[in-house]
């Protein structure tokens, strides 16, 4: 959800040139990460002012960033007393409630915001970003269709409705609206992007002359990473992989070089897992919360999840609430504020696993699902593994593996919106890859039996094999529904939106061997590890 630092003039009680230097320099730490300094001067900011709501808003996101939610969410309610009738505060309370795992009480907000927005365009934009989040997407489509009526020639909020439309499989509405973006704001790259991953392009029906023209266009701004993008994912529809790949590779290192990513952070954190949640981890007595509900859908992005995901979403008796951070977030809470990643994970290892489980499953809950089993499709939850198996003893956990080489391929072509920082450089790549390996080959060994692999290609090759497969392993019957996975009429908001909703095809299964020569340096890397790339 987007973040909110200082709240809009227009709610500010009154002047005061002092008030305002103290909050500029406190939203200048915010901006700086430097979140203690912050939660310090926001005492100040409260004791000296306390009738102004910036205080209380500064403070709850001083919290958030210290991992003290609580503390985030009874300055946000303080926040939300000084200035009712403020935006920001409304919606920063319901920020703070999902990240305390009320989420039928968030949920419950919204919708009296909802009936109260009127004709308050900023309000219907915050809605529908917050819909969005929480993976409401027809109500996100209704907001934004709101939104469009009340400003019918803001790009931003065609590009929400757009992003709406494809979530809920409106595609073909969606590329029309895409199109009329583009004629209104032609140097928005990301509605080129969006645009070109709708269907595969023909021949007779694709945009890369288009695209060349707003390349040239767009110069050194921001927008011609996008644009690089969508051209490699055109041109690849085409057969001109040669091409695709310059762009590929010409997109993903722009973006690269705009990131403060380091692999090295993410390399020791996967070793302090490993090292935190070991054999030894594992025997020590615990009981966790006994809920035979979840379904954990794992593995590295791009390497089918959301296919697993919406075959066993077609059966009867499960829903899903699509990629969610609710077990992260709950490991945060029971993990209790910390210093940084590294000691939230040497707390996390002491935490109390029975009430991680019941504050995972309370959130999951809030959702609004009634069925009896609930999917959570958040790929990088196979970090979390080993909690997951000792706070939720009775879940089901599914881990989807993929060609190494097509997994990282498949990573490095998309441009991701959120996360993933990794995948735009083939060392970076090669690096998280064999961390990933590395980690998921210590799970094996510390819970052996006690979660499903899937392989991508098996599932490519004999759906109904791996289908019946994974509903043995989740204690499901038979159901041939969920062979029609693509009739599902669920929406979905991940970059295989488009793909989910076409039969299961095989030409995706080794498209990276079309760029073996260019992928050279990532599979070198993978081999000297003792990862098999052929």
């Amino acid at each position: 959800m987007e973040a909110l630092l200082i709240a809009d003039s227009s709610h500010r009680p009154g002047p005061g040139s002092d008030a305002m230097d103290l909050i500029r320099r406190v939203d200048g730490l915010l901006r700086q990460r430097r979140a203690a300094e912050a939660a310090a001067q926001c005492e100040g900011l409260l004791a000296m002012y306390p009738a102004r709501a910036e205080g209380p808003m500064l403070m709850a996101r001083a919290r958030q960033m210290l991992g003290d939610f609580t503390g985030m969410l009874d300055a946000a309610r303080d926040a939300r007393r000084l200035d009712r009738a403020g935006r920001l505060a409304m919606f920063l309370e319901v920020e703070a409630l999902l990240h305390v795992g009320e989420v039928a009480e968030a949920r419950s907000h919204l919708d009296a915001i909802e009936a109260v927005a009127g004709e308050d365009a900023m309000t219907w934009r915050r809605l529908c970003e917050s819909h969005t989040h929480l993976g409401q997407h027809a109500a996100a489509e209704r907001a934004a269709r709101r939104l469009v009526s009340l400003r019918p020639d803001d790009p931003d909020a065609r590009y929400a409705l757009a992003s709406a439309l494809v979530a809920v499989g409106s595609l073909e509405e969606a590329e029309a609206l895409l199109d009329d973006l583009i004629r209104r704001a032609p140097a928005d790259g990301d509605a080129y992007y969006n645009r070109a991953t709708l269907r595969r392009q023909t021949l007779e029906r694709n945009h890369v002359e288009q695209l060349q023209q707003a390349l040239l266009a767009a110069g050194d701004t921001a927008a011609r990473i996008p644009l690089h993008f969508a051209l490699a994912k055109e041109l690849e529809d085409l057969g001109r992989y040669e091409a695709s790949f310059e762009h590929v590779a010409t997109g993903a290192a722009h973006r690269r070089r705009v990131l403060s990513y380091r692999i090295e952070t993410d390399e020791r954190a996967i070793g302090q897992i490993m090292r935190s949640f070991d054999a030894e981890w594992a025997r020590r007595p615990a009981v966790g919360h006994g809920q035979a509900g979840p379904i954990f859908i794992v593995g590295l992005p791009r390497s089918g999840t959301t296919l697993v995901e919406r075959i066993l979403g077609r059966h009867s008796k499960v829903a899903s609430v699509g990629e969610v951070n609710d077990f992260a977030l709950a490991v945060m809470r029971v993990a209790g504020p910390s210093a940084g990643k590294s000691q939230r994970i040497e707390l996390a290892a002491n935490a109390d696993l029975a009430k991680l489980g019941r504050g995972y499953w309370n959130a999951i809950r809030g959702y609004g699902h009634a069925g009896p089993f609930v999917i959570d499709k958040t790929p990088l939850n196979f970090l979390y593994l080993g909690l997951i198996r000792r706070a939720l003893p009775d879940a089901r956990i599914v881990h989807l593996r993929r060609h190494p080489m097509a997994s990282g391929y498949a990573m490095f072509r998309t441009l991701f919106r959120m996360g993933y920082p990794f995948s735009y450089d083939q060392s970076d790549l090669a690096r998280y890859l064999i961390a990933y390996h590395r980690l998921m080959e210590h799970w094996r060994l510390t819970f052996p039996g006690q979660f499903l692999d899937v392989d991508y290609e098996a599932l490519v090759d004999d759906q109904e094999a791996v289908t019946r497969r994974l509903l043995d392993f989740c204690g499901l019957p038979w159901e041939e529904a969920c062979l029609s996975f693509h009739e599902d009429p669920r929406p979905s908001a991940t970059a295989s939106a488009a793909q989910v909703r076409q039969p299961l095809y095989r030409h995706a299964r080794d498209q990276w061997r079309h760029y073996a020569g260019q992928l050279r340096p990532l599979a070198a890397a993978l081999e000297q590890a003792g990862i098999e790339t052929r």
